[in-house]
């Protein structure tokens, strides 16, 4: 059962948090010298115009979350998520979180943020999987455990647009190499066959990463009511007299968010971002006569050749090619 937690469930939250730090050595838990907000957590948030949440079975507490509104960008924060070892994949997480995100959404929230420690890997995995991306630096926090602390953040709600730094990059690894199999597998011409392993997504995915830490590769994502939902890039490492311009490469729509404007979304974005890099001309090549050719036409690319017989798809077919030109300013 899930429900609205209160003061009297200080226990459940005691032994919930007690229980998943204690899985970390060097995690020092000590409710009254570092956390006695725990004895009151409802009215915690309540006083911060925040909420929260208990999952409970019939062994005892399974799972707690919390969110609270925070001062700047019409963001909110959800804190206090844990699951019990027992409830895990079981899809309690995703049900707390859910809870979370539709409270804050239905109370204005424009952006989700949380901060979670450093050695909380199972944790980060499930925020990036939600759409969660890394964002800014490391938090220090001066506690018993030396806690060390990433912030995620995703827009909440609507279709938004982001340029992704190296970090966010990173850890949306794991999403994009989903949508990339996806994609691949429903034909996407995208320089891989099908059935693309997820381990080679990954690896592309890594690689894509570290271009963007080297600034050759400028990298965009697109979330759908908070969900990561589809991606493009440009590659900035032209030839010396050609810094002018730059490559639009790998448009990914998840197969599950498309006919919603996410595919133009990524390209008007992509074009903004070239334009204000100096990047005066972008180019690209994509199978002709597919999805992809009908959308660069709708926003004004000109086609600049047409090569047959370019490549093989994934029905062992050779299909041909168009490239595509547009200046940007």
């Amino acid at each position: 059962m899930l429900r609205v937690g209160t003061d009297a469930d200080s226990d459940a939250y005691i032994r919930l948090i007690g229980d998943a730090w204690s899985e970390f050595p060097g995690v020092v838990f000590d409710v009254d010298a570092e956390l006695p907000e725990l004895r009151a957590l409802a009215t915690h948030f309540a006083e911060k115009g925040g909420a929260l949440w208990l999952a409970e079975g019939a062994e005892g507490p399974l799972g707690m979350v919390a969110t609270r509104p925070m001062r700047e960008d019409g963001a909110w924060e959800i804190g206090r998520m844990y699951v019990a070892k027992a409830a895990r994949g079981t899809g309690l997480a995703h049900r707390l979180l859910d809870t979370a995100e539709a409270h804050a959404r239905g109370h204005g929230a424009e952006r989700m943020v949380l901060w979670t420690d450093t050695r909380f890997n199972a944790a980060h995995a499930f925020y990036e999987k939600r759409g969660y991306v890394r964002q800014g630096a490391i938090r220090i926090l001066d506690d018993l455990s030396k806690s060390l602390e990433f912030r995620y953040a995703k827009p909440a709600r609507g279709l938004v647009v982001e340029v992704l730094d190296a970090a966010a990059a990173a850890s949306a690894e794991r999403r994009f190499s989903e949508i990339l199999v996806a994609c691949v597998a429903e034909g996407g011409a995208v320089t891989f066959l099908p059935p693309l392993a997820p381990e080679k997504s990954r690896g592309f995915w890594k690689r894509t990463s570290s271009e963007v830490a080297q600034a050759h590769r400028v990298l965009l994502g697109a979330w759908w009511e908070g969900a990561l939902a589809g991606t493009v890039q440009l590659d900035l490492a032209t030839p010396e007299n050609q810094q002018h311009r730059a490559e639009v490469m790998k448009l990914l729509v998840d197969p599950a968010f498309r006919r919603r404007g996410v595919g133009e979304a990524l390209m008007r974005r992509a074009e903004q971002a070239a334009l204000r890099l100096g990047r005066r001309l972008l180019t690209l090549d994509t199978e002709a006569d597919a999805e992809g050719e009908r959308l660069y036409r709708r926003l004004g690319w000109e086609e600049g050749g047409y090569i047959p017989d370019f490549a093989v798809n994934g029905a062992g077919r050779l299909v041909a090619a168009r490239y595509f030109y547009r200046r940007t300013g």
